[in-house]
């Protein structure tokens, strides 16, 4: 049995040449939009920088966001237009991907939490990189704020990886100026009027001294009648993530003072009798 085909080699190539060149068209072009648009998305971003409209931690985390959105939309145009190419019916593919999504969405619950949550923490400006917060059991200094995972440094080293769905309450201590706390007691036997204007000195002599400092250090007075000391406290209001070193320096400070004027620290003593 013999079998003739008859194959147009010629159709073949012209009709292969165009769909070459169209895959080719559609790749350049892929190409020069995706440059193009990351381009005016690093420079509107830097725009926005140096206006201080927005600090360069939340820039740096927005500009990645949106280049990874504006890449993802770019590939699904050109997977679309390359099937439109073969005379693959597009509409299908949309459908196709629509139910697609919709099985990841009810598979995927958690991370679309994670995603809408962590969309919200952007918008409303709750947590931006470098601010001091306390969050789902956790402190530390915020390293990187994502969509998916916040990640914050606690003060140990530790990188902890949040996922932003366990984000439901947050405290951010790096919003305005922050506040140095210093209690510090002295024995029932001396004289506290004498004691406040030592430690006041002290204190003015240290706001001289410390530019972190935006307001006191003032002693507001006795806080407590402790067991065995009148407890007096000063307070301080400091730059962000000041406050550690002026509440250490204080401390040194007012040691010293009260030591120099026979103002007795309280500390336990233990008696022992011997028996005889």
């Amino acid at each position: 049995m013999d079998f003739n085909f008859n194959i147009d080699w010629s159709t073949i190539i012209t009709v292969g040449s165009v769909i070459i060149l169209k895959l080719l068209a559609i790749i350049i072009v892929f190409l020069i939009v995706k440059a193009v648009g990351n381009k005016i998305i690093k420079r509107s971003f830097e725009k926005v920088t140096k206006r201080d409209e927005i600090s360069k931690g939340r820039a740096k985390t927005l500009e990645a966001l949106t280049i990874n959105v504006l890449s993802y939309v770019l590939i699904f145009i050109f997977v679309v237009m390359v099937f439109q190419v073969f005379n693959y019916d597009a509409t299908a593919i949309l459908a196709g991907a629509g139910v697609i999504g919709l099985a990841i969405g009810f598979g995927a619950q958690g991370l679309v939490s994670d995603v809408v949550t962590g969309f919200f923490l952007l918008l409303e400006k709750q947590i931006d990189v470098d601010d001091y917060v306390t969050t789902a059991g956790f402190s530390g200094i915020v390293e990187s704020v994502g969509l998916r995972t916040t990640q914050i440094r606690g003060f140990d080293g530790t990188l902890h990886y949040l996922p932003n769905r366990q984000i439901s309450s947050l405290s951010n201590h790096s919003r305005g100026n922050m506040r140095a706390l210093v209690d510090i007691g002295i024995s029932y036997d001396d004289d506290i009027d004498k004691a406040v204007t030592v430690l006041q000195e002290v204190c003015d002599q240290i706001a001289k001294e410390d530019d972190s400092i935006k307001d006191g250090p003032n002693v507001l007075g006795v806080q407590t009648l402790g067991a065995s000391d009148v407890v007096i406290r000063v307070i301080a209001k400091t730059e962000n993530g000041g406050q550690w070193a002026v509440e250490r320096k204080l401390r040194k400070a007012l040691k010293e003072a009260l030591d120099a004027n026979g103002i007795e620290i309280p500390f336990p003593h233990q008696v022992y009798i011997e028996k005889k």
